[in-house]
């Protein structure tokens, strides 16, 4: 028996994978189960086992990307699904994490890797941020928010889920009209012009993404508001003034564990007395740990999901009132179908904008943060602070009751695609 017949032969229980061998030999593992896909692939070369063997997340990535794993019955997001379904975080196992060796030298690499000063970080989120304006759009939102929506039903369509994410995050910043707020890593612009139309507030949006910069300036200017919703190509770091209320979706995770402290500390100095702060990150369920090799290389340099521990012990001795703490457990799972589904839609389209293997690269990325969410140790956390103790108020009815106020009015004017 080849190696990676006894590697999955131990990890494939429930669902059935079928795998036809380089030289044609096949073997099938597994049991059929109505509830699992049944998969089968290829490996189309004798090295493409191997490396998966080594490192079975970077190994299974590249050789995806590369076509030495092909899929011939099911997708890939069917194979992840076999494969991470029966290694449950909650069961604590580890199937598929790579050898000791490996992580040993990985937790070095990635806590170097993580440092990300100013220069570092700008070009870290160029990487991925900087990519086609119609690769976003064919698999975003009208509104291009490209982070976790938030799903009162499960059925919702993603434009619901959307609009009810920026619903409940403007909730919980409890604004009032004429208050000023920061956007750290505003992305397209989307929740700024948003949480001027529901409350008048004045915002400052900062990005390092020079073409996401370009398109919010735009739709503040189409919509009006350039006056009032500003943007500018800024570090957090670099930020002065003095705000009530900071916002930051999605960004954290690009900070690095180095300067979570930093971080923190710049946004309570850069609150007013009575500023509170809304923090939206993907988390850990578990403990510090390090991002694994093939995002890092392909998808996310310098990117790194936090353990709440870490969010909190970056807080402790600065003053900072920890408010509230909500953890949305599978809102990323339904919200990466939705982009996997489209992304796989327009599998033409974007292979025309780059090229096979790049669309291989970004379908295998969907399937696996949607599987890390769903079967995973992966979470989303939405932690508030507060400068004093009265910033708000002592129960959280405030947040039900705006939020269903912001959800019960006419969303907002859509973005148009960028020609």
């Amino acid at each position: 028996m080849a190696i990676i017949d006894l590697f999955l032969s131990r990890r494939v229980r429930r669902g059935r994978l079928t795998v036809v061998h380089h030289d044609g030999q096949l073997r099938t593992f597994g049991t059929a189960d109505p509830a699992m896909p049944d998969v089968t692939i290829r490996f189309t070369d004798k090295g493409a086992a191997g490396a998966i063997i080594r490192d079975p997340g970077l190994g299974a990535g590249e050789a995806y990307m590369d076509g030495r794993l092909t899929v011939d019955n099911g997708d890939v997001l069917g194979l992840v699904t076999l494969m991470t379904a029966n290694d449950l975080w909650e069961d604590g196992a580890g199937a598929l994490q790579a050898s000791p060796a490996t992580r040993a030298i990985e937790a070095i690499t990635h806590r170097i890797g993580r440092i990300n000063r100013a220069r570092a970080s700008k070009r870290n989120v160029a990487h991925h941020y900087d990519l086609s304006d119609r690769l976003y759009d064919l698999f975003l939102d009208a509104d291009r928010q490209y982070s976790c929506a938030y799903f009162t039903d499960p059925a919702n369509s993603l434009e619901q889920a959307q609009d009810d994410k920026r619903a409940h995050i403007a909730a919980k910043l409890a604004l009032e009209p004429g208050m000023t707020v920061l956007d750290i890593g505003c992305g397209w612009g989307g929740l700024a012009l948003y949480l001027h139309q529901k409350t008048g507030a004045e915002v400052l949006g900062v990005t390092l993404s020079e073409e996401q910069l370009k398109v919010a300036r735009r739709r503040a200017e189409e919509a009006g508001v350039a006056d009032k919703v500003r943007f500018e190509l800024i570090d957090y770091r670099h930020v002065t003034g003095s705000f009530d209320r900071i916002v930051s979706v999605g960004m954290f995770e690009h900070v690095g564990t180095p300067n979570y402290t930093t971080f923190m500390r710049q946004c309570r100095d850069l609150l007013n007395d009575d500023g509170v702060m809304l923090l939206h990150t993907i988390g850990r369920a578990g403990p510090p740990s390090v991002t694994d090799k093939w995002t890092v290389k392909y998808i996310f340099p310098g990117g790194y999901n936090p353990a709440l521990s870490e969010i909190v012990k970056a807080n402790e001795g600065l003053r900072f009132y920890l408010t509230d703490v909500e953890v949305l457990r599978l809102h990323y799972a339904y919200t990466l179908q939705h982009w996997y589904d489209r992304t796989t839609a327009a599998r033409d389209a974007i292979i025309a904008l780059y090229d096979e293997r790049f669309f291989r690269m970004w379908q295998f990325y969907l399937a696996g943060a949607l599987c890390a969410f769903k079967y995973g140790g992966l979470v989303n956390y939405q932690v508030q602070f507060a400068k004093n103790r009265h910033a708000l108020p002592i129960t959280r009815d405030y947040m039900y009751e705006r939020e269903q106020a912001y959800r019960a009015e006419q969303p907002p004017t859509r973005l148009q695609a960028a020609e």
